[in-house]
């Protein structure tokens, strides 16, 4: 099925963009929801030929099950964690489904360059807690990548690609077997040299290592590994060839650590969100220029003065953002000083001092010559 926007698959999900030929945005008619949807190509063995009127091969089908029990073990009440609406096969492909907030995926806004440090904090610190929920649930996520992650409007970012990961797994476990040579040739066809989605090791350990990678990628606009092909990234990984994590500053120690090569000296998911969440409440400066723009205050009668950070409590914290907290009148009490006399009113006050002293004089010349 290579339709565009209208077109109606499964019987519910009508079709409003194609951004590429396996993605497309739809909303579904049941519920009025948006959703993305993605497919994977399925073998004519699989696929049971092109007419989509035809009945699902019974191997189709299983995969279909399989992707639906893991879409239904998730925890969808996370906040962080995009919903895995289900699956199903039409024609020649195998399709995913998942809810879709409005947002931009982080490989999108990766397009216009890196992420400022402690933004990228963030959006980890909101990575790690769905990686959490799902470890939590008994399960790993094995598709952390730029193109899996969605950062909403609010700035939040949101873990999706659960279903979409666990069809490509399965699908080259069906065509390929549990392991061998075979089965490496098939996931290196359908995942390609994506560094995220080639750890040592699968699991939630493999879950952290991935995020270890995206962190890097996400402050410095590219992968700590060589990504020209999977048997040249696969053989870097394994070497523990890459770029080092000193270009990532204050995460750079935390990158280190997930991208340990042994899983078992690897930070968890919560001990992840936990250090980010201690180098985001220490961050010298708002986490993003957004922040920094929405804290300039407008001051109609003066130029625009950026906030400043006060120590000292609340008092502090209540003075104006423009100047000094403002002193004693002058001239009060309590002032220890003499009122000072402003530079304008100095000339009037010497003229009127050079009149005084000549009508003096004058005076003394009329008494003492009288």
């Amino acid at each position: 099925m290579r339709g565009g926007p209208g077109q109606l698959l499964a019987g519910r999900y009508r079709l409003t963009d194609r951004p590429e030929p396996l993605c497309a945005l739809a909303v579904d008619e049941r519920t009025g929801e948006s959703v993305l949807l993605r497919a994977l190509e399925l073998p004519a063995l699989l696929a049971g030929g092109r007419d989509p009127d035809e009945p699902v091969p019974a191997q189709a089908d299983r995969l279909v099950r399989r992707v639906a029990a893991v879409g239904s073990a998730a925890p969808s009440w996370h906040p962080r964690l995009l919903r895995g609406v289900g699956a199903f096969v039409e024609g020649e492909l195998l399709w995913t489904v998942e809810e879709r907030p409005r947002g931009q995926s982080l490989a999108e806004l990766l397009v216009a360059g890196p992420v400022p440090v402690y933004r990228a904090a963030e959006l980890a610190a909101d990575l790690a807690g769905a990686l959490r929920a799902l470890h939590d649930a008994g399960l790993s996520h094995g598709n952390l990548t730029a193109g899996s992650v969605l950062v909403c409007e609010d700035g939040a970012a949101m873990l999706g690609g659960l279903l979409a990961g666990v069809a490509e797994e399965a699908l080259a476990e069906d065509l390929g077997g549990p392991g061998g040579r075979r089965r490496y040739d098939v996931r290196a066809t359908l995942v390609g040299p994506v560094s995220e989605r080639w750890p040592l090791d699968g699991g939630p350990a493999g879950d952290c290592w991935a995020l270890g990678v995206l962190l890097q990628r996400m402050v410095t606009g590219r992968s700590p590994f060589p990504e020209g092909n999977v048997p040249e990234l696969v053989t870097a990984v394994r070497d523990g060839r890459r770029e080092p994590s000193a270009v990532c500053g204050p995460l750079a120690p935390l990158v280190e650590r997930l991208l340990r090569p042994d899983p078992t000296l690897r930070p968890t998911a919560e001990q992840v969100r936990g250090e980010l969440a201690e180098l985001l409440a220490g961050a010298p400066e708002p986490a993003d220029e957004e922040r920094a723009a929405r804290a300039v205050e407008l001051k109609p009668a003066a130029p625009l003065v950026p906030r400043q950070r006060r120590r000292g409590g609340r008092a502090a914290a209540g003075r104006s953002a423009i100047g000094p907290e403002p002193g004693p009148e002058p001239g009060g009490a309590g002032s220890g000083r003499a009122p000072r006399i402003s530079p304008a009113l100095l000339g009037p006050l010497l003229v009127g001092a050079v009149f005084v002293l000549l009508a003096l004089g004058v005076a003394a010349v009329v008494l003492f010559a009288g």
